[in-house]
């Protein structure tokens, strides 16, 4: 294995890269944000492409001082310089640019995936996204490298981070891939960074408890639009979840028109769903609908009862 050299020469690297700043969802109601935190500590997935079969160690560098991690694959120093490295989920790139003598990261890429969190990508030999980028998961970001600082002569690996706040550097936290802590110090894992086709969310989980599905309409490839109700208050819920970029903030829209009232709607570009969006409509018909990617679905006014 590689990292005995890696160790050695990072003796002198000293990480004092910025921390991440906390984040929000681009526009997403205060529940979805709040809920998006605990959605994304385990909605990351390993930074390679899917498939692949990288070893992490978190102890074999001295410069490491949390739960940072060293990939490599291969059985020469040089085996993996040049593979790609990918996101390990979606966001927006805020950080893509080489530190030069400012610390140990040489070529940097860091992605802000909202609600504090971050993931860091270093020592890469080729940055393939700019800052302002909108990257999804499993985009690739760069390739596998040895930049430094000078004077730093390492061998290829990538440096890996994940952050929550901005208290560096106890706001660097373990490591999730696929919903699994990874298994510290060291441990071999097939990435299963395949594309992210599953929403996190229901609609019950969105609308709160004591709602059922009642009606829903697809939205194309794009999503699905739900309506909602609870017996207990009368109240319906409508909410829209996405099928398709999902981590990334896109327009999506939710409605609910109880007849004779005004129209309730949450519309903006949102990561996973709109709305949710209640109204009082105990044995009053509604109208209700929304809208994902170029799809839109308006009912007429029905479930009177």
């Amino acid at each position: 294995m590689k990292f005995g050299a890696v160790a050695v020469a990072a003796l002198a690297l000293f990480f004092s890269v910025a921390a991440a700043d906390p984040g929000d969802e681009g526009g997403d109601p205060p529940n979805q944000v709040t809920a998006d935190v605990s959605v994304m500590a385990t909605n990351f997935q390993l930074p390679f492409p899917c498939g692949q079969s990288w070893t992490g160690n978190s102890s074999a560098s001295s410069a490491h001082v949390s739960w940072e991690i060293d990939f490599n694959r291969g059985s020469t120093a040089d085996a993996d310089l040049g593979d790609p490295v990918v996101a390990a989920a979606a966001g927006t790139v805020v950080i893509s640019s080489h530190q030069g003598s400012t610390n140990g990261y040489g070529n940097l890429v860091k992605i802000d995936h909202g609600g504090g969190w971050a993931t860091y990508y270093a020592h890469l030999n080729v940055r393939s996204v700019s800052v302002g980028d909108t990257v999804a998961q499993g985009q690739k970001i760069g390739t596998v490298g040895n930049t430094s600082k000078p004077g730093n002569n390492i061998s290829p690996h990538l440096h890996y981070e994940v952050r929550l706040g901005s208290d560096y550097p106890s706001n660097i936290q373990k490591a999730v891939f696929n919903g699994t802590t990874y298994g510290y110090p060291i441990q071999t894992l097939t990435s299963k960074n395949c594309g992210n086709t599953t929403n996190p969310y229901t609609p019950q989980e969105v609308c709160g408890d004591g709602y059922s599905v009642i009606d829903s309409a697809a939205l194309g490839t794009a999503g699905k639009v739900y309506l909602l109700y609870n017996s207990s208050t009368g109240y319906n819920c409508v909410t829209t979840l996405k099928s398709t970029s999902l981590g990334t903030a896109t327009a999506t829209t939710a409605y609910l028109e109880v007849q004779g009232s005004s129209r309730v709607t949450d519309s903006g570009n949102f990561s996973y769903y709109a709305g949710p969006v209640r109204a009082s409509a105990a044995d009053k018909c509604v109208k209700w609908g929304g809208k994902a990617g170029s799809s839109t679905y308006d009912s007429i006014f029905e479930h009177c009862t």
